[in-house]
């Protein structure tokens, strides 16, 4: 083994994981354990498939997979809360604040 082989990735270039039903999972739950829930729908990229942002009323939030732009508003759907484009409309203050405040050890 090389100096390096153990940092490679387990994956094959070029293959990105999809979502699976643990993703879907965990969004299920944090939705349902806070309140004011957005959903914020990112673009698959090069290095990740689609991705979706929820956002609680205080700024907390969580990111996961996504079976693409329509799997991510079928979710919203479920759950009963908006959905945005977050190419369109960007993220929330309250995310950018409560990020800054968990960095500074604020909680």
């Amino acid at each position: 083994m090389g100096l390096f082989d153990r940092f490679r990735r387990k994956q094959r270039p070029g293959v990105l994981r999809a979502a699976t039903s643990t993703d879907t999972g965990h969004l299920e739950r944090w939705a349902a354990q806070r309140r004011g829930v957005e959903a914020y729908v990112e673009p698959k990229t090069t290095v990740t498939e689609t991705t979706v942002v929820f956002v609680a009323h205080d700024g907390e939030w969580t990111r996961r997979r996504v079976e693409g732009t329509e799997g991510a508003r079928k979710l919203a759907r479920k759950l009963g809360i908006p959905i945005y484009d977050a190419g369109i409309v960007g993220y929330p203050k309250r995310m950018r604040e409560y990020s800054r405040r968990k960095s500074a050890g604020q909680g």
